[in-house]
């Protein structure tokens, strides 16, 4: 009887963090950690569906993220059918969708930011005591008693239709 062998999930703290996208993998352990013979990631690389770093003397290195995006590629194949080309289609509409989710949500905080400076901005024009106009926030008016004022203060209310 054959022993099973379970893969569990183990977490080492070796005392720095790598960032999920720098390429630290070779190819034979990429390969092995994707499920895949080494010479298909080469044909991934090839065919632009999976962009490892390079090294100064040109060998593949894989992050984190090219490993996940290489058992993606795997099941989309196994498991869905669709061919390579439909994959990196596929892949390729991902990427710009996320680039647009990250666009979207810039500028919806830079909607937000005006939208805040706005509100905290608004003021209205009144006379001053010297006849000068002053910024007064909503609902307050400027004070009353001063010297005499000798400035002339013209509004004309917008013109509706």
């Amino acid at each position: 009887m054959a022993a099973e062998h379970r893969r569990t999930s183990l977490r080492v703290d070796v005392g720095f963090a790598v960032d999920e996208s720098t390429p630290v993998f070779v190819i034979s352990v990429a390969a092995q950690l994707a499920g895949m013979h080494p010479q298909t990631l080469r044909q991934y690389d090839r065919l632009g569906l999976v962009t490892p770093g390079r090294t100064a003397g040109r060998g593949r290195r894989y992050s984190a993220r090219d490993v996940a995006l290489l058992r993606e590629v795997q099941r989309l194949s196994q498991d869905e059918g669709v061919n390579l080309a439909g994959i990196k289609r596929i892949l390729e509409l991902q990427m710009e969708n996320d680039q647009l989710r990250d666009e979207l949500d810039r500028l919806r905080g830079e909607v937000e930011e005006l939208r805040a400076r706005l509100s905290a901005g608004r003021r209205v024009f009144a006379a001053g005591v010297a006849g000068d106009i002053v910024a007064m926030p909503p609902g307050r008016r400027p004070e009353r008693g001063g010297p005499p004022a000798s400035a002339l203060v013209v509004w004309r209310p917008p013109h509706h239709r």
